[in-house]
């Protein structure tokens, strides 16, 4: 009698693998494409250290681990994803050239990959951009236009562009190749830390947060992932909301690499599926979280890579007793910004 009910326990349990295997590879992303990417990535971006942590893990009760993409090339785990991307071009295709829309990171990454291929790029970026992003993605080589106040006034721009010149366009977040890319940071998690519980990843576009629940759900489907942005630009909490990409005002926020107005119609698709929901976070708990992070476990973060931090601060998903991951996803913090939250944070 025992052994038949086991048997009949694992044969339902192999019903809801391959339902959940059968709906995951319905999505634009599959696991098999994060694990393409990852053959193809490493080549140039490197596996990131993941490290747990004391202070977090103290306050919530819970084992707190850090994936530091910071330390990646460029500051960023952009650089994954942009490599994926330019990797996939045919040789006519970068002869042409790339084109790029950034409020940062995703500038660097594109023009570091490009200057890698040798082909030229042209990136497109918000007059707010911070001077320490602006200066590094004109390092590479990169042509730079200046134009907007926001992600989507530049984006909107490029395409603009992009037209006019016939180079290729690489988008930030809503591309199967960028967001595969970036799935390889799930991977390595899981490599990493098979018993991993719950997931916190910023949302901008959703880039990284779909390719990481890609691979993480497609790998492990009992882990909880949530999405974390800014109260201030609650771009993928209101198109979960509103059934679908719904374009918000952009408010002024720390984690500007998260200030996109209108999520991704990609991204969206995959993260209406994996994510256990969206949390947004007030810029009074990023700015600890940055803070944070740097006094007790000298993690230099800039406001996006910070938003998991402060989505434990908020308290609004019990942790304890679990094992959690952060995604440190840059460290490419305006020095100017630093010094006026390390002065307004500080003792």
């Amino acid at each position: 009698m025992r052994k038949t009910i086991l048997a009949g326990l694992l044969a339902a349990l192999m019903i809801v693998v391959a339902l959940c295997a059968c709906s995951y590879a319905d999505l634009p992303v599959t696991l098999a494409d994060v694990q393409m990417a990852q053959s193809r990535v490493q080549e140039t971006a490197f596996e990131t250290p993941l490290v747990e942590e004391d202070y977090f893990s103290a306050l919530c009760g819970a084992r707190v681990f850090l994936k530091l993409e910071s330390l990646q090339h460029t500051g960023s785990f952009k650089v994954r994803g942009a490599y994926n991307k330019i990797a996939s071009l045919t040789p006519e295709e970068r002869a042409t050239g790339v084109i790029a829309a950034s409020a940062g990171n995703h500038s660097q990454g594109v023009a570091r990959v490009a200057k890698l291929f040798g082909i030229p790029a042209t990136i497109v970026m918000p007059v707010t951009t911070p001077e320490t992003k602006l200066e590094a993605t004109k390092a590479f080589g990169a042509e730079v236009v200046l134009y907007g106040e926001n992600f989507d006034e530049a984006l909107a721009k490029a395409l603009e562009l992009q037209k006019d010149t016939g180079a290729t366009f690489v988008h930030a977040y809503d591309d199967p190749y960028t967001i595969a890319g970036q799935g390889i940071i799930g991977l390595e998690i899981m490599e990493a830390l098979p018993e991993t519980d719950i997931v916190f990843i910023p949302v901008g576009g959703g880039g990284l947060a779909s390719g990481i629940s890609v691979a993480i759900k497609g790998l492990k489907p009992s882990v909880r992932i949530y999405g974390v942005e800014p109260e201030t630009v609650p771009s993928m909490s209101r198109a979960f909301e509103q059934d679908g990409p719904y374009q918000v005002k952009v408010g002024d926020t720390l984690a500007e690499g998260t200030a996109v107005g209108k999520s991704g119609e990609l991204t969206y698709t995959i993260l209406r599926e994996l994510l256990e929901g969206v949390i947004t976070v007030s810029e009074e708990d990023i700015s600890r979280a940055v803070y944070l992070l740097l006094m007790k476990d000298k993690v230099l973060t800039e406001g996006a890579g910070a938003l998991g931090a402060a989505a434990l601060l908020s308290d609004k998903v019990d942790v304890s007793g679990k094992n959690v991951v952060l995604i440190i996803s840059g460290g490419n913090i305006d020095t100017s910004e630093l010094v006026k939250l390390l002065e307004r944070e500080g003792p």
